[in-house]
């Protein structure tokens, strides 16, 4: 899915990264917990969070997002764009929930990550 149509659905505004829009990710992870996003997702993700500090941008970086999406209306910190600007990482916020930006995305076709089912 293009960044540009995460924006669309989610109603979100374009802090940084307006550039890259046309960029494509190809799964999505809602968490507030970095720890759990080291767990899981892999690269060219979108990261949707509601904790607003450095360390957000950080572990997008670390694991090859593209793009951070900030949920309730949280407004990233200049600290928080400067940075994202330098790794080359979108950064949107949306006055949406979590769950409801989550649900749109998902019903639209950008899954989270592959998950094994279990064994019979």
């Amino acid at each position: 899915m293009k960044i540009s149509t995460i924006r669309e659905l989610l109603g979100a505004t374009v802090v940084t990264g307006e550039d890259k829009l046309g960029e494509h990710v190809y799964a999505a992870c809602g968490s507030d917990m970095m720890s759990d996003v080291l767990a899981f997702v892999k690269d060219q993700a979108v990261l949707l969070t509601g904790l607003v500090n450095t360390q957000v941008v950080r572990t997008a970086e670390m694991m090859d997002m593209r793009c951070v999406v900030f949920v309730r209306d949280k407004q990233p910190t200049p600290d928080i764009v400067r940075l994202a600007r330098e790794s080359g990482i979108v950064v949107l916020a949306t006055g949406r929930r979590m769950y409801e930006a989550c649900g749109i995305l998902y019903s639209s076709g950008l899954v989270g990550n592959k998950v094994k089912e279990p064994a019979v």
